[in-house]
């Protein structure tokens, strides 16, 4: 939508695709690893999301913003990004915990 030009909410146009990103990608990890892997209970460790959100938060919110005036640092996009890769690691376990019964 924001390339399309329509207009949203600030809110919506400035933290959603902050909060959505980790979950995106997760997921779309996880899937082609299980395909991979032949594994269908495959699932990520809770270290390596936590590691996934650091990375992010140090490379777009730390490290873009010092070497391109397009980024911006915002501390509320590192809170979003942990918030959306802990929100993914829970549903997915609580999900394997549902199977498993």
């Amino acid at each position: 939508m924001q390339r399309l030009h329509f207009p949203l909410p600030a809110v919506i146009n400035n933290y959603v695709n902050d909060l959505l990103c980790l979950p995106l990608l997760l997921a779309a990890m996880e899937f082609i690893i299980k395909r991979l892997k032949k594994d269908k209970y495959f699932k990520f460790p809770v270290g390596f999301v936590i590691f996934l959100a650091s990375y992010y938060s140090i490379y777009f919110e730390y490290y873009l913003p010092t070497v391109n005036p397009r980024y911006t640092a915002d501390w509320i996009d590192v809170i979003l990004y942990f918030a959306g890769g802990l929100t993914f690691y829970f549903s997915e376990k609580h999900k394997k915990a549902r199977i498993c019964r």
